[in-house]
C-alpha cells in the first residue's frame, strides 16, 4: 500500500476515532447531568427525611412528657381515690374474679374486730366462714353452713341482690356487691342501724297511733251508745207528752225539749261522720235510686222550719234528666239536706231553691248531675268563701253566736263529695244570697226519659205566681214540654192576660189582694168557664171537695215531682164537674196494718228485750194505744228463755244488755228456729250508730235496725208490717 494510502487511511481511523470520542464525551455529558440531578433529588430527600426524624424525635419527647404527667395525674387520683374510699364510714373493698381480697378500707376491717387473717389475699369464702366461726354474724333462723351457702350463691351470681345482715352488737349491714366487666367485684357495707332502729320506732308509734285510733273509735262507739241511751228517754218521752193535752205554754216547753234532743242528737252525728271521715274509715255504699224521689223527701223534712219562717222551699228537676242513678243515697241525702238546711238557717226572707241540672253521656250510661241550692240569704263576703268549708268554721262570730251548730256540716259535705269523686262549688253575694252547688257522675240505672205525652188541645198556658221564682219554675217545665207560656204577677194581671187562646191556667194558691181561688171565681164570672184551672199549693190538707175549689179542676202539691206535674195535666177535666177532678199530692204511702178482724181470738204477742226502764217506760207509752200482748224482759238470757214460754209474733231486741247481750240472744233464737222451725222477725233497738255497727248487728240474724232515740212511727210501721193475719186488729178503732 502506497504512503498515500495509508495516510488517507489513518486520517479517516483519526476521524472516526474522533468522531467517536465526541459520541462518548456526549454520552457522558448526559450521564453527568443525570447523576446530578439523581444527586439533586437525593440531596433533597436526605434533608427531608432528616426534618421528619427530627419531629419524630421532637413528638417522642411530648409524647414521653404527656405519659409522665398522665401517670402522675393518675397516681394523684388514685391516692384521692383510696383516701376518699378510706374516709368514708361505710365499708368497701375490691375482689378479683376469683373472690380474692385485692384491697379494702378502714371501715370494711374494723367490723372484723381486728382478725389478723383479714387481709388482701384472703378469698370471700373463707371471709364467710370467719364470720360464722367468731361469731360475728347473726344467721336468724339459718344454720351457719346454710347461710354460707345462700351467700356464696349470691356473690356468685352475674348481678348479687342487696342484702341485710344482723352483726353480733345488733348492728345492721346492707350488702351492695357490683360485678365489673373483667369479673372483679367491688363490695359496699352500709352501716342501716339507725334506719332500721327508727322504722322500729315508726312501727311502734304506728302500733301505738292504731291502738289510740282503736281506743278513740270504741271511745266514739261508747259515747253515742252512752248518749243516745238517755236521750232515747229525753226524745222519747217529749214526743209522748206531745201527744197528751197540753197548754200552749207546756207545749212550747215539751217542744224545746223534743227539738233540743234533735238538735243534739245532729251534733252527735256530725262529730262521728267527721272521725270517721278523718281515720278513713267511711265506706260508701252504692246502690240504685231515685234521686228525684230523694231531693223531694228533703224539701218535704225541711219544709215546716221554712214555712215558719216565712220561706218558700221550691224543687227544679230537669225534666228530660234521669231519676233513677246508682250512688250512695244516704250520704247524697246527707250533703243536701246539709246544704239546704244551712240555706233554710241563714235566710230570713224570700226563698230556697233546689235546682237539679245534668249532662247525661248514653255512650258510658253515665250522668253528670249538677245539684244547686240557691237562697236569698245573708250571703257569704269573697274572703270566706273557703272559710265555711272548715272544720267548726261559720262565716263570723257574730253569726257563729247568731246560728247554731258544730260549723262541721260543710266540711263534711265537701269530704263526702269527694269520696264519690265529685266538686262542691260556692257563689254568693252579701246580703244578696248564695248559692252552694254539687258536681257529682253517677251511673245511670234507667235509659234516659221520653218527651212525656201532652193532652191535645192543650197549648197555651197561663202561669200566675206572686213569686217570680216559683212563676220561672213552672213555666220552663212547661215550655221544655213545648207549650206556649205567658205569666202573670197577680190575679189582676191574670184577668187582663186571659183570651181565647188559653188553654190552661195554673195558679199559685198564696196571692196578695186576690189569692188563687178568688182567681179562678173571678175567671169563672169573667165567663171563661172552659178553660181549666189547675191551683198549686203548699196546704197539704187542701182538698178539692171544698167549698172553696168549685171552680178548680186541679190541685198540684207544691213542692211536685215531674210525675205529679204530668199526672196534674194528663188528668184535667171539665172545669163545670162533668168528670171527676184530681188532687195530686205527694204524701208516702202508709203502712200496712191487718183490717181482718173477724173471727181473731188473740192480740199479738210482742216481745222487748230492754235493760233501761226508762226505755221501758219509753216504749210501753208509745205502742199503749194498740192492741198487743207486750212483755218485757231485761237481759238476752231472759229473752231466750221467754221467746220459749210466751211465743213472741215480733221480738224487740236491745243490743247491749247485761248477761248475755241482743247478738247472743239472736243467735240463740235462730239456734232454736233451727230445729222447731218458723221464724220471728227481730227488730234491734240500739244506740250504736256508728258506721259498721249495722252490718255487725245485722249479721248475728236481726231483721231490721233502729237507732235510738226510737221514733214512734217507726216503731208502729215495724209492729203493722210483722202482725200475722190471724190476730185482733192492732188498732182498736179498726175492729168497727
Amino acid at each position: 500500500m502506497s504512503l498515500a494510502n495509508k495516510l488517507a487511511e489513518e486520517r479517516r481511523q483519526r476521524l472516526a476515532a474522533e468522531r467517536l470520542l465526541e459520541l462518548k464525551q456526549a454520552e457522558l455529558s448526559a450521564a453527568n447531568r443525570k447523576l446530578g440531578r439523581h444527586a439533586l433529588a437525593l440531596t433533597r430527600q436526605i434533608g427531608e427525611t432528616k426534618a421528619e426524624v427530627a419531629t419524630v424525635r421532637d413528638e417522642n419527647e411530648r409524647v414521653k412528657s404527656d405519659l409522665t404527667l398522665a401517670h402522675a395525674k393518675v397516681e394523684l387520683a388514685e391516692r384521692r381515690l383510696w383516701h376518699s374510699i378510706q374516709c368514708i364510714q361505710d365499708g368497701f373493698a375490691f375482689f378479683d374474679g376469683d373472690g380474692i381480697l385485692l384491697n379494702a378500707n378502714p371501715a370494711y376491717v374494723e367490723v372484723f374486730d381486728g382478725l389478723e387473717e383479714l387481709r388482701p389475699g384472703i378469698s370471700y369464702a373463707r371471709i364467710l366462714q370467719l364470720l360464722t366461726d367468731e361469731g360475728l354474724v347473726n344467721t336468724e333462723d339459718l344454720n351457719p353452713d346454710d347461710w354460707r351457702a345462700r351467700m356464696l350463691e349470691r356473690w356468685l351470681s352475674p348481678a348479687p341482690e342487696p342484702v341485710v345482715i344482723r352483726w353480733w352488737n345488733e348492728q345492721y349491714f346492707r350488702l351492695l356487691d357490683h360485678r365489673g366487666h373483667g369479673g372483679d367485684m367491688v363490695s359496699l357495707a352500709l352501716n342501716i342501724t339507725a334506719t332500721v332502729r327508727y322504722e322500729e320506732k315508726l312501727k311502734t308509734a304506728r302500733r301505738k297511733a292504731e291502738a289510740a285510733n282503736r281506743a278513740k273509735s270504741a271511745f266514739l262507739a261508747n259515747m253515742s251508745h252512752e248518749i243516745r241511751t238517755p236521750m232515747n228517754g229525753v226524745v222519747g218521752m217529749a214526743e209522748l207528752l206531745m201527744d197528751t193535752e197540753l197548754s200552749e205554754e207546756q207545749r212550747l216547753y215539751a217542744g224545746t225539749i223534743r227539738n233540743s234532743g234533735e238538735a243534739l242528737l245532729v251534733i252527735i252525728n256530725d262529730v262521728l261522720d267527721y272521725s270517721k271521715i278523718e281515720a278513713d274509715k267511711l265506706v260508701l255504699h252504692p246502690e240504685p235510686f231515685d234521686l228525684e224521689r230523694c231531693v223531694h223527701e228533703i224539701v218535704l223534712l225541711l219544709q215546716p222550719t221554712a214555712q215558719a219562717k216565712g220561706l218558700s222551699i221550691l224543687m227544679d228537676y230537669d225534666l228530660f234528666l234521669p231519676t233513677r242513678l246508682v250512688g250512695d243515697p244516704g250520704r247524697i241525702r246527707q250533703v243536701l239536706t246539709n246544704l239546704v238546711g244551712n240555706a233554710v238557717k241563714f235566710t230570713d226572707r224570700g226563698h230556697v231553691l233546689i235546682r237539679i241540672t245534668g249532662v247525661t253521656d248514653p255512650d258510658t250510661r253515665t250522668c253528670t248531675v249538677h245539684m244547686a241550692v240557691e237562697d236569698t240569704g245573708i250571703g257569704i263576703p269573697a274572703d270566706k268563701t273557703e272559710h265555711v268549708f272548715g272544720e267548726f268554721n261559720l262565716v263570723d262570730d257574730a253569726h257563729s253566736r247568731q246560728f247554731e251548730g258544730t260549723g262541721l256540716g260543710l266540711a263534711i259535705s265537701r269530704r263526702l263529695v269527694k269520696l264519690m269523686n265529685g266538686d262542691v262549688w260556692v257563689d254568693s253575694e252579701v246580703n244578696r244570697g248564695s248559692c252552694f252547688g254539687v258536681r257529682i257522675a253517677l251511673p245511670m240505672d234507667e235509659d234516659l226519659p221520653q218527651s212525656p205525652a201532652i193532652p191535645d188541645g192543650l197549648a197555651r198556658v197561663l202561669v200566675v205566681g206572686a213569686s217570680l221564682a216559683t212563676r220561672t219554675i213552672v213555666s220552663k217545665q212547661l215550655a221544655q214540654l213545648g207549650l206556649d207560656v205567658t205569666e202573670a204577677r197577680s190575679g189582676a194581671e191574670a184577668r187582663t192576660a186571659m183570651t181565647d187562646k188559653v188553654d190552661l191556667v195554673v195558679s199559685d194558691q198564696n196571692m196578695e189582694e186576690m189569692d188563687g181561688l178568688e182567681l179562678a171565681d173571678a175567671l169563672r164570672a169573667d165567663g171563661w168557664c172552659d178553660t181549666p184551672f189547675l191551683l198549686l199549693t203548699t196546704n197539704a190538707s187542701f182538698a178539692l171537695n171544698e167549698p172553696g175549689a168549685r171552680h178548680v179542676q186541679g190541685v198540684l202539691q207544691v213542692p211536685y215531682q215531674r210525675s205529679g206535674l204530668l199526672a196534674a195535666l194528663s188528668n184535667l177535666s171539665d172545669p163545670e164537674g162533668g168528670a171527676e177532678t184530681l188532687a195530686v199530692d205527694n204524701a208516702e204511702p202508709s203502712a200496712p196494718t191487718p183490717t181482718d178482724g173477724g173471727g181473731k181470738a188473740r192480740r199479738m204477742r210482742v216481745l222487748a228485750a230492754e235493760d233501761n226502764r226508762t226505755n221501758q217506760l219509753v216504749f210501753a207509752k208509745m205502742v199503749k194505744s194498740l192492741e198487743l200482748d207486750l212483755q218485757f224482759v231485761g237481759n238476752g238470757a231472759e229473752a231466750v228463755e221467754a221467746f220459749r214460754s210466751f211465743r213472741p209474733d215480733l221480738i224487740f231486741m236491745d243490743i247491749s244488755m247485761p248477761r248475755m247481750d241482743g247478738r247472743a240472744a239472736t243467735r240463740a233464737i235462730r239456734e232454736i228456729e233451727a230445729e222447731t222451725g218458723g221464724h220471728v222477725p227481730i227488730v234491734a233497738l240500739t244506740a250504736h250508730a256508728m258506721d259498721g255497727d249495722a252490718e255487725e248487728i245485722m249479721a248475728a240474724g236481726l231483721d231490721h235496725f233502729l237507732t235510738k232515740p226510737l221514733r214512734k212511727a217507726r216503731i208502729l210501721e215495724r209492729i203493722a208490717a210483722a202482725a200475722p193475719r190471724d190476730v185482733l186488729p192492732i188498732l182498736p178503732e179498726d175492729a168497727a
